[in-house]
């Protein structure tokens, strides 16, 4: 058992299998009647105990050696920075280097992209609205390497079509045409974009154009999953209409004017996100470089109704960086799926709990934090839960105001503990009230009716 052991030292899995061998020793050990046979049981198990408990101080005694599931030195990568991030919870499952600072590139047209669907659903813009593109953005007044959906003088096409041209064509004469449709100038609308990024809680997130052209651009791979995980939920039919979408042409012949419908210069241009169809669940979002931040993509993946995020930053800029980039994203994937879940406990409504010298003999209580959680792939099968009050309640209470937690475990072990707070105030109640409640809660506490702690269990 010991080689056994040894082979997963450096593996995900190691805490949980010592543990889990751990209870099985102490059950062998303190369980099995003292019987003549199964005093071997015990010697063996008193032996291996001893070596677990030997494995977990040498484990404990070197912290640098012990790598947590989310580390850098579980994978190797091409790649400066990376972060795997469950879409629903937030739970970042990886990193490698997620605070370096990093040129976004064309991932700020993801930005982009966001403030023209806030402006969509404000009602101030369409997606079916015919837009004529200024001359700021036409493809010949674009900055040199510019990628491009190619939008000339006299052309007409709708709001659908240039967000169509961001997340295929990576346009960055699309990405002008749209800050222009929302804000008079490029500069004003970066200055719309940085307000964005900081009510996203992205400090290190900044930007100074809407293309991602300039390598003044910043953010990291921490702060941009973030971004991408807010703009999911907002725009969760983003991925079907844009992002998951292989390939566009553009220009057709009703975009551009009657004399050049005969030949209106169509170009089709294919998903530079090579991962889509080929990885599976992967479904988003979209790909960047410049010279100077390298290979970019922000990733999106869904299986067994677990989604997870995964932003890769930096990959080499030389011949061949692309690929390994995608080599990164998809092994990043991989490795997510294999080792995490989302767990979405179905506990259903809470029960009123009793308050004391309150005006009110109950109030509602609710959770502080939200209930799905990230958890190991093996672990949460089966889900028990207990809630644990803080008895006995008593008044005057704040509407969120703890009183209890909720305790979510499997047949392993805790998994999750989350606050219980009151839903609304509870008001102190009149002077007898007060004194009746009193005189119940002596007599309670005196025949054990109430206690500190009072659980209640769900199987």
């Amino acid at each position: 058992m010991l080689l056994e052991i040894l082979s997963l030292y450096f593996q995900d899995s190691f805490f949980e299998y010592i543990i889990s061998w751990i209870m099985k020793i102490y059950r062998t050990y303190t369980l099995c009647p003292r019987t003549e046979g199964s005093m071997r049981l015990r010697a063996l198990a008193r032996k291996n105990f001893g070596i677990l408990w030997a494995l977990v101080l040498v484990f404990l005694a070197f912290p640098a050696i012990a790598q947590s599931p989310q580390n850098s030195g579980i994978l190797e990568l091409y790649s400066q920075s990376a972060v795997v991030m469950d879409a629903e919870t937030g739970t970042i499952v990886y990193y490698k280097n997620p605070d370096d600072e990093i040129p976004p590139a064309s991932l700020t047209k993801l930005m982009t992209m966001h403030l023209v669907f806030k402006e969509i659903a404000s009602g101030r813009a369409s997606l079916n609205e015919i837009i004529t593109p200024p001359r700021e953005s036409w493809a010949v007044n674009q900055l040199p390497g510019s990628s491009l959906m190619y939008l000339a003088q006299g052309q007409t096409l709708s709001l659908r079509e240039l967000m169509l041209g961001m997340a295929i064509f990576s346009g960055n004469d699309a990405a002008t045409a749209a800050a222009l449709r929302l804000a008079p100038s490029v500069e004003e609308f970066t200055r719309i974009m940085n307000m964005e990024a900081a009510a996203m809680g992205l400090n290190k997130t900044r930007f100074v154009d809407s293309s991602g052209y300039s390598e003044e651009n910043m953010t990291t791979a921490r702060e941009f999953a973030e971004l991408c995980r807010i703009y999911l939920q907002a725009h969760p039919e983003s991925l079907r209409d844009y992002h998951s979408v292989k390939e566009f042409a553009y220009p057709k012949a009703e975009n551009v004017p009657p004399e050049r419908r005969g030949n209106p210069g169509t170009r089709l241009h294919r998903n530079n996100n090579s991962l889509l169809g080929r990885v599976e669940g992967v479904d988003g979002f979209k790909t960047g470089y410049i010279p100077e931040s390298g290979y970019n993509i922000a990733l999106t993946a869904e299986r067994n109704e677990t989604r997870f995020i995964a932003v890769i930053l930096g990959a080499p800029s030389e011949w061949g960086g692309d690929r390994k980039r995608d080599v990164d994203g998809e092994k990043v994937l991989e490795w997510a799926f294999a080792r995490y879940k989302t767990i979405r406990p179905d506990i259903g409504a809470f029960p009123p709990v009793r308050i004391w010298k309150g005006k009110d003999n109950y109030a509602d209580i609710t959770l502080q934090e939200p209930l799905n959680f990230t958890a190991l792939a093996e672990r949460g099968n089966r889900l028990f839960w207990e809630i644990e009050l803080e008895e006995p309640i008593i008044a005057p209470l704040n509407a969120g105001q703890a009183v209890g937690r909720l305790v979510l475990y499997d047949s392993l072990g805790e998994l999750r503990q989350i606050a219980l707070v009151t839903a609304q105030n509870a008001e102190k109640g009149g002077f007898f009230k007060r004194l009746f409640d009193s005189v119940r809660l002596f007599f309670d506490k005196t025949f054990n009716k109430i206690s500190n702690g009072q659980r209640s269990k769900n199987r």
